[in-house]
């Protein structure tokens, strides 16, 4: 699907109530097989961009700022929508595709059905600050790392090597096989997986980061957003070590309808690691507000 901004690559199968799934980082669309299996048969179509700067996704214009900013996402999961003529859809979103789903509840409640986020607590207001803990800012380190020139070379040079440390330390050991971090890795390839990747977490502290300005009126709705009014569900890894359970409790205040529950023996990947677990919660908050 052509946008303004990008060739989206995307896969789109069954038939039924639309349902978009958004993948993080550092994974790919193929993280999603076993729920949107699943889905299908269920009755649900099943919608799975891979986001800019991964799979085959390509940017139009060489020009373009290289913006991984939560709003830049989002805009391409609208644009996106629009292209396939969407009016309401389901968006269940994993790590930066969580984030993508509450920037999506704050600038579009009107095209959602219901949003499910995984690992990724909301932040109100889409506001970044340094963890009150040092023990949650040593979880970050990959994050200080890219703020460092010299560190951002060195995730340049070996961008799959530091793809697998995050999934060999966010959760229990033994939880992929070569073959899946392989099949995601592919995704990794793009040529502008880096600098999406740098961009998105630099952007956060560092002003001078570039970032693309026809975004900017996202940016300030969200800025202007705490209340979120679309259903949600919250999904965390009891095991995570990125972000641990901790950082997505006592939200409900702002939501008007929201649930989180605990994955069982899963870490920060929990729709790859706990599949069955997963998909009946989803099933159960898209039955409840499809």
């Amino acid at each position: 699907m052509t946008s303004a901004v990008l060739e989206i690559d995307y896969s789109d199968q069954g038939s039924g109530p639309p349902v978009l799934l958004v993948h993080g980082w550092p994974d790919a669309a193929c993280g999603w097989n076993a729920i949107s299996d699943g889905l299908t048969r269920e009755g649900y179509r099943v919608i799975i961009p891979s986001l800019r700067g991964s799979g085959d996704t390509r940017f139009r214009d060489d020009s373009t700022v290289r913006d991984g900013s939560a709003v830049a996402l989002a805009h391409d999961v609208l644009d996106l929508a629009d292209g396939l003529g969407l009016g309401r859809f389901a968006v269940v979103g994993h790590d930066w595709g969580a984030r993508t789903a509450f920037v999506l509840a704050a600038v579009a409640p009107e095209r959602l059905s219901c949003i499910t986020a995984l690992a990724l607590g909301y932040q109100p207001r889409g506001q970044f600050t340094i963890p009150a803990s040092f023990a949650q800012a040593r979880l970050f380190w990959y994050q200080w790392l890219m703020y460092l020139d010299a560190g951002a070379a060195a995730i340049a040079a070996d961008p799959i090597g530091f793809a697998r440390e995050q999934w060999d330390t966010w959760s229990p050991r033994g939880w992929y096989t070569e073959e899946q971090f392989a099949a995601a890795a592919e995704s990794f390839r793009n040529r502008d997986w880096v600098a999406i990747t740098l961009n998105a977490y630099r952007s956060r502290f560092l002003p001078e980061e570039p970032r693309d300005h026809r975004y900017e009126d996202l940016r300030a709705r969200v800025a202007d957003t705490e209340l979120l009014h679309v259903p949600t569900l919250m999904l965390h890894g009891a095991l995570d070590t990125c972000d641990p359970p901790a950082t997505s409790e006592g939200l409900g205040q702002y939501f008007d309808s929201y649930r989180r529950v605990l994955i069982d023996d899963a870490g920060h990947f929990p729709h790859r690691e706990q599949p069955e677990q997963v998909l009946r919660h989803l099933l159960v908050h898209l039955r409840d507000h499809g």
